[in-house]
């Protein structure tokens, strides 16, 4: 409009507090990601093995139930660190395919539609806009791999009973920890392969070369040298390393048998640096052409 007619007035709206100005770009983008059929029914069906687990472990507790459908507590899948293992390995495999559908376009089309300075014109910082669209994921990730995961496990020491509860915390720390590395992981190398890849379809295939290619060329490593750490490139395999140690899978022998779990949090570790170096390198409010 025209400044000489003065009738522009300010924004009079409540503003949003400083400390949750980047849960705006999830806000939005999960109104755009919900507005698909397709995505929700996804979403509806990543639900499927937790409600499993909740009918196997209600069947661990309901005689009346064996009895009608003539089956004994012995027959029944132990309620134990394994169980919990499984349900945790579906639900991180359903993350990925969440990851690699949802997280290639999260930057990409800010970048190619020059959409940053947009962003960074206002009171909103590079980290912000960072941690925003990390955010896409890491909240919608933990929707369906650790929170319907720690309900599985409450519900089962809510019929157990308080000794189950402390004897075995290990396992609610197992599921949040492993969750959490494997989702944030996730998070980071698909938002950086979106800042740096614009095409959507070679972005979902460079998430899944980080995690296929390693583990041959480990395990060439692994046979030239004679030694077990060749697998030290291997996101996934770190993953698995860190599962086994906290879920209780392998014993103290079987536990380095690729690398320490040591080693494996440092995978997480560099990967998660070299994520941030790319990501802090490309979201820029302007681009400096040569």
């Amino acid at each position: 409009m025209a400044v000489y007619e003065h009738s522009y007035k300010p924004y009079e709206g409540r503003l949003t507090p400083e400390w949750a100005r980047f849960l705006v770009l999830p806000r939005y983008a999960y109104q755009d990601l919900f507005k698909y059929k397709t995505f929700i029914t996804l979403f509806v069906l990543s639900f499927v093995a937790p409600l499993i687990g909740t009918i196997l472990i209600y069947l661990h507790h309901n005689a009346n139930a064996l009895q009608i459908m003539d089956i004994s507590a012995a027959d029944i899948v132990p309620i134990n660190g394994i169980f919990f293992y499984v349900f945790t390995l579906i639900q991180s495999q359903l993350a990925f395919l969440f990851t690699v559908i949802i997280g290639p376009v999260l930057v990409s089309r800010d970048l190619a539609n020059n959409a940053l300075p947009l962003y960074l014109c206002r009171p909103f910082s590079r980290f912000e806009y960072i941690i925003g669209k990390i955010s896409v994921l890491l909240i919608l990730l933990s929707l369906i791999t650790w929170v319907p995961l720690m309900f599985l496990f409450l519900f089962h020491a809510f019929l157990e009973g308080g000794s189950w509860l402390r004897d075995n915390l290990w396992i609610a720390t197992a599921i949040f920890t492993v969750s959490v590395a494997w989702i944030a992981a996730l998070s980071l190398l698909s938002i950086a392969f979106s800042a740096w890849i614009k095409w959507r379809t070679a972005a979902s295939a460079a998430l899944f070369a980080i995690f296929i290619i390693p583990t041959p060329i480990g395990f060439a490593i692994q046979e030239i040298l004679g030694t077990r750490k060749g697998h030290l490139l291997n996101l996934g395999m770190a993953w698995n390393m860190l599962s086994w140690d906290l879920f209780g899978i392998f014993d103290n022998d079987d536990k380095e048998m690729f690398f320490s779990v040591g080693e494996a949090w440092m995978v997480f570790a560099v990967y998660a640096a070299i994520c941030l170096y790319m990501l802090w390198r490309k979201v820029r409010a302007y681009e400096v052409v040569s």
